[in-house]
């Protein structure tokens, strides 16, 4: 599903390091994202995933390197570097993202509650404004607005909860869609169904007219399988494999091989953890 490589880039990352309490974690990771892509990052527990992913989205201070991302808020999408951002500016750029959490990160109260609370404190918009989207957004989720809008996040199942997740990330009608084990927890039937939600998320157009780049950290197999993403491996705080499904399936490298065999007990651990 990526694009050519003359797409414009949407994350440029040189020469990234991090480390928590003296351990490294990032040694110095480079790696380009262009608009449009779909993006799988795997890798064993704790090679550093959700780090990378906490430095794209400006969670985390590099405490060496780069980040830079596309700025749709001004003509021609230039990159900026995170790290030179004023908070103001960081919102601005954050209007055109959405991230959808492993556990689903929904707020307590109502549906309803969820899906306006970005939109309304990251766009500034209006409750007049937001509930079509919200319709709008359960709609694309599958899900019946009239009946889901009131419930309350105690009241939903765990997949209707990743589409209610998934629904919020597509109110804020991101360029950039970032996705943290969307499929952990959910039972095999749900994580097919989740598979082509974000098939379907991904080839959809954002208001901008541009084409849509999802980034996705998972163990998922069946994920990849399902999506054909580009792949990119870390390991030992570096990108050991940046290619194409089918390459990344059927290398013979020492460090994939295992982890490849050792991908469903992944998944089947965070299955159980959720």
């Amino acid at each position: 599903m990526s694009q050519p490589d003359v797409a414009p880039v949407e994350v440029e990352i040189r020469g990234l390091h991090k480390a928590f309490d003296g351990r490294p974690v990032l040694r110095g990771v480079d790696l380009t994202i262009r608009r449009g892509e779909m993006v799988a990052v795997v890798g064993a527990s704790g090679c550093g995933k959700t780090v990378l992913l906490k430095h794209i989205t400006g969670h985390l201070t590099p405490d060496a390197g780069t980040v830079r991302v596309a700025d749709h808020e001004r003509p021609g999408s230039p990159l900026r570097d995170l790290s030179t951002l004023t908070p103001e500016a960081m919102d601005e750029i954050r209007r055109h993202w959405a991230v959808v959490f492993q556990r689903n990160a929904l707020l307590s109260g109502t549906v309803l509650h969820n899906l306006a609370f970005w939109p309304r404190e990251i766009k500034r918009m209006s409750d007049e404004h937001i509930r079509p989207l919200a319709r709008r957004a359960l709609e694309q989720v599958g899900l019946d607005p009239d009946a889901v809008l009131g419930r309350d996040r105690e009241a939903l199942s765990g997949g209707m909860a990743k589409r209610v997740a998934i629904a919020r990330a597509l109110v804020m009608d991101p360029v950039l869609i970032m996705y943290d084990e969307p499929t952990a927890g959910l039972d095999p039937e749900m994580c097919g169904q989740i598979h082509a939600l974000i098939a379907q998320t991904h080839e959809s157009r954002p208001g901008l007219g541009v084409a849509r780049t999802s980034i996705i950290i998972t163990h998922d197999t069946e994920l990849l399988r399902a999506l054909r993403p580009r792949v990119v491996m870390l390991h030992a705080g570096l990108v050991h494999f940046d290619g194409s499904f089918e390459a990344f399936l059927g290398s013979d490298d020492a460090h994939i091989i295992p982890y490849l065999r050792q991908m469903p007990v992944l998944q089947d651990r965070d299955r159980a953890n959720v």
